[in-house]
């Protein structure tokens, strides 16, 4: 008996110890998540039927009652203990009067032992972002597109206020304006009479329009289009796709399976690949260097090899017959960035 007697107090502490260490959410309501260890509905004076109105109908009069400016002293406890209320107020109505919020609570009341399930529901839809982020990231998809078209704007601008500065396209520009009868027109007389400042204006416009309709501006200072931005690439992205794979398949069946010979977009396409160009940077070379690349038979891998190889060597001897270069190699020998100096005191 003396033995029981004696286990019976270590059981105890043994059993105290395990409450100590049980989560608090197991004992009751918890201080940190909504109104603490108050219950909400009781902050607002309402039962847990209360409705949407009569939560709101409550929040009001209590607010103006411990309001910290209009607070008066006839609520006691002085102004700190009523701003303490007023924020319990705010919290307590901030819980209730939303749906899936009230939702959460009403199952933490009737549920407090799964603590950490309240302290993940409670948190997760605090922390959550107030916007919707697929409205983020559309605005932002979208102010991307609207200054990359704009910026491709001023630089095709830049492009033919440039070459409306070049005496070869300008000329040509003048010709055409004047075989078209649009610098030819008679002088103005009268009321209508323009000074020579609008008149030189006017001539400018016209021939940026020509080059403008003449000349296939290519690569970075093209004309841009509007579905070349962000936000058209993204929505034609599927149609992209599957026109891509219909045409692999195509390749495919027609010069692997049937042995069908190379047309000259094919082989421009190979080159292309080879010299691992973009199509606006290929679509930029000059005609005759394209047909120099037909002629020389540059789609078949041999062949661009051996290309390749006379186009280094050819750079290696431009770069060694550079007198920049001969200095940057004088440079780099004598003075480079790997040498080290010292100097004696």
């Amino acid at each position: 008996m003396a033995a029981v007697g004696a286990v019976r107090p270590s059981r105890l502490w043994l059993l105290c110890l395990c409450a100590a260490l049980l989560p608090r959410g197991a004992r009751g309501l918890t201080e940190g998540l909504y109104c603490g260890r108050r219950v909400c509905y009781e902050v607002l004076g309402v039962s847990r039927q209360a409705s949407k109105a009569e939560i709101a109908r409550a929040y009001r009069q209590l607010a103006r009652k411990y309001h910290p400016d209009r607070y008066r002293g006839e609520a006691g406890g002085g102004p700190q203990a009523a701003h303490e209320k007023f924020l319990l107020i705010a919290t307590a109505y901030e819980t209730l009067k939303d749906e899936e919020t009230r939702k959460d609570y009403d199952y933490m009341l009737d549920h407090p032992e799964e603590y950490y399930r309240h302290y993940y529901h409670y948190y997760s839809r605090r922390l959550a972002p107030k916007v919707d982020v697929r409205i983020v990231i559309l605005v932002t998809v979208c102010a991307i597109s609207v200054f990359q078209f704009f910026s491709w704007w001023s630089s095709y601008n830049e492009a033919i206020n440039y070459l409306a500065t070049v005496p070869k396209y300008r000329i040509q520009a003048t010709e055409i304006a004047r075989q078209q009868g649009l610098l030819n027109k008679t002088k103005e007389k009268g009321k209508n009479r323009r000074s020579k400042e609008e008149i030189r204006e006017e001539e400018e416009e016209i021939i940026k329009d020509i080059i403008k309709n003449k000349i296939d501006i290519k690569g970075g200072y093209q004309k841009p289009k509007i579905y070349d931005i962000l936000l058209f690439q993204i929505l034609l992205a599927p149609f992209y796709l599957c026109k891509y794979v219909a045409w692999y398949c195509w390749w495919i069946y027609c010069f692997t399976i049937k042995g069908q010979e190379y047309g000259v977009e094919e082989k421009l396409y190979i080159i292309r690949r080879y010299m691992k160009m973009s199509q606006s940077q290929f679509d930029s070379l000059e005609d005759h260097q394209k047909e120099t690349f037909l002629e020389r038979q540059l789609w078949i891998r041999e062949n661009y090899e051996v290309y390749k190889r006379e186009q280094e060597e050819e750079l290696k001897k431009k770069m060694a017959m550079d007198p920049r270069w001969k200095r940057y190699r004088r440079w780099m020998k004598n003075e480079g960035p790997g040498r080290l100096t010292f100097i004696d005191d």
